[in-house]
């Protein structure tokens, strides 16, 4: 099966006179089921429907180029926000791009879902035009805004468009397709799940909605906004459930933004059925010249078998997207896709990864969610494992023991997350030893985040204990293996929760357990996460109590060195921060210092003394 046309030539060669479809999107165009414009496109063409792929779009012309569709625009900016494609977490613009062809930044705009939209609308009037992907997802409501600093209407206003599609977007988008099909009018289309829509305050009729606070309340960057915002962000996080969620409203001055329930996830047999579709697993050739792709490397030989996260960290985007609750794939679709993978070019015997938002989820974590829905008020894994959760990797073991069995097939690994706190919950201990025994190439990455219990709860992470529990029994098993592989702990500095207290003593930790991490995330605030809340608001959403944010370019840095004490450009701002906080215990060239003392006398750096006061002679003089 070909690419999809991504111009006119194309378009006419595969026989379209007028798409029924075209989407826009930000990326390149790669045809590959980790790319979801790949899975919109072949699932549109799957239910009969003609569509072109218009990437990376600048000019009129572009726009131009496939004529009016006949149903609709679909847009999105591609796999990634197009801000955090564009900026690093201290805002500085990035080089490299790896969703463009040749790796560089630049080809795609700032917002790119509003600029997109915006100009579709001025050039083609009325056309239905429907938003999705992370970028609308993300920014459904009100939400903050890390680069402008400010609260920022929903996507849904500022883009101009119809409707937007939260979620993973396949059935949203057949719904719309067939529906605008039938003659339906996009402006009736109040009642798709996993959509959100905009109406007139007086045209809005009441059903059993959620109201949050308005946008003209929660951008308000008072105290009482910020309160406002917090509540507004607990009843969105409460109400992203398929089963028990409730329709949302947000008034925007006379319009309100209506969210209606998520899209239930896909069972396993949609699941499989859309990655048995005809992809070409490949960027498009027109790219060869400018190098390729290079977002295609990591996942060519890789195998997405689930979909969403009961894991639900505070700073990470994957619950209120894709939800909380697990869906996978079957063994004989995914044993059919590794299969295939050993027939492309350039395999040479190793997949690179069966995994997914966490590899080792192949199930709900307990049987109620399938009636009542994920508990609104509690995490399944943090702080502590939820005593309902059902902790089985033997699914998974099967899985890939199956894929290992397949001719060609060398070697099987896991590189996406492993959750290590469900792991370690595991009485049998036959997944974690075929683990380090098969699926560990050389470094196994995990996420423990940080050490302090503070930080952790704010994280919405378990507790370092556990961390340590599983890395001793990982060592240990990979000493019984006769194997050199180590961890590669992630660690984030800070985050909400994290006081220049709690950064010296994940800094101790660090030292105490020999880890010497070479890379150091800082705090990202991207849009729709609790933790962002956390940052803008100065309070958690789940519990409305105030909670210390890192504000200042300086203490990130400060944090951030601390994580990274033994790195010879940090030594002169560990040691002022140190003494700043009175750490001088810390300092010099004991066993438990973090920075050496350098002077000739060497030993343990002291507190200076404070000066002695000069006590003047009093005695009154002789005549």
């Amino acid at each position: 099966m070909p690419f999809l046309p991504i111009n006119r030539t194309e378009m006419h060669a595969a026989g379209i006179s007028q798409p029924d479809i075209v989407l826009v999107t930000g990326d390149a165009y790669v045809d590959h089921p980790s790319f979801g414009t790949a899975i919109i496109s072949r699932v549109l063409e799957a239910a009969g429907y003609s569509v072109c792929i218009l990437s990376q779009p600048k000019t009129d012309a572009d726009f131009r180029q496939f004529g009016r569709p006949r149903l609709a625009f679909f847009v999105n900016s591609g796999n990634i926000d197009s801000m955090v494609a564009h900026y690093t977490a201290a805002k500085r613009k990035r080089s490299d791009d790896a969703y463009t062809a040749g790796g560089k930044a630049g080809a795609r705009p700032d917002r790119a879902v509003i600029v997109y939209s915006k100009k579709i609308r001025e050039l083609y009037g009325d056309i239905p035009i429907a938003i999705g992907g992370l970028e609308a997802s993300l920014r459904r409501f009100a939400h903050y805004d890390y680069w402008d600093d400010r609260v920022r209407p929903s996507i849904l206003i500022d883009s101009h468009a119809d409707l937007l599609m939260f979620g993973m977007g396949e059935k949203h988008a057949v719904e719309i397709a067939r529906r605008l099909d039938s003659g339906e009018s996009v402006r009736t289309m109040t009642d798709i799940l996993g959509t959100c829509y905009k109406v007139a305050t007086t045209d809005y009729i009441w059903r059993s909605a959620v109201e949050c606070p308005s946008y003209e309340l929660v951008k308000d960057p008072t105290e009482n906004g910020k309160k406002q915002y917090a509540i507004a962000t607990k009843i969105q996080q409460e109400e992203q459930d398929a089963v028990r969620g409730n329709p949302i409203i947000q008034k925007h001055g006379k319009t309100i933004v209506v969210q209606n329930p998520p899209m239930p996830p896909l069972a396993t047999a949609e699941l499989d059925r859309i990655y048995a579709l005809p992809f070409m697993r490949d960027y498009h050739p027109s790219y060869e010249p400018l190098g390729g792709v290079p977002g295609i490397e990591e996942v060519k030989f890789s195998i997405a078998h689930n979909r969403g996260c009961f894991g639900a960290c505070n700073f990470c985007s994957i619950a209120y997207h894709q939800g909380r609750r697990v869906t996978v794939r079957s063994h004989e679709s995914v044993i059919r896709e590794a299969k295939l993978l050993t027939e492309l070019p350039g395999f040479k015997g190793y997949v690179h990864d069966v995994g997914g938002p966490t590899a080792n989820f192949r199930s709900p974590s307990c049987k109620k969610q399938e009636t009542d829905g994920m508990c609104p008020n509690r995490k399944c894994l943090a702080p502590k494992i939820c005593p309902q959760v059902e902790v089985d990797h033997s699914d998974y073991l099967g899985l890939l023991r199956e894929i290992r069995k397949l001719p060609k097939i060398k070697k099987v690994f896991i590189r996406s997350g492993i959750r290590f706190d469900y792991l370690i919950a595991d009485k049998n201990e036959s997944f974690f030893k075929e683990l380090v025994r098969h699926h560990v190439s050389g470094q196994l990455k995990v996420a423990p985040e940080h050490c302090s219990v503070a930080v952790l709860t704010a994280m919405g992470k378990p507790t370092i204990e556990t961390y340590l529990k599983f890395k001793k029994r990982f060592y240990e098993l990979t000493k019984s293996e006769a194997k050199e592989q180590f961890l590669v702990p992630y660690l984030m500095s800070s985050h909400p929760g994290s006081t220049l207290k709690d950064a010296i003593e994940l800094s101790v930790f660090l030292k105490r357990e020999g880890m010497r991490p070479e890379q150091v995330q800082d705090f990202y605030p991207t849009p729709g996460t609790v933790s962002t809340c956390m940052y803008y608001t100065g309070l958690d959403p789940l519990t409305m109590k105030p909670i210390y944010v890192a504000r200042t370019p300086a203490e990130k840095a400060e944090q951030r060195a601390l994580l990274q004490y033994f790195k010879p450009e940090n030594r002169e701002l560990v040691i002022r921060t140190l003494k700043r906080y009175g750490r001088y215990d810390l300092i010099g060239n004991g066993k438990e210092c973090l920075v050496q003392d350098t002077r000739p006398s060497g030993g343990q750096f002291k507190k200076p003394f404070p000066k002695k006061k000069t006590i003047r002679n009093t005695r009154p003089k002789k005549k």
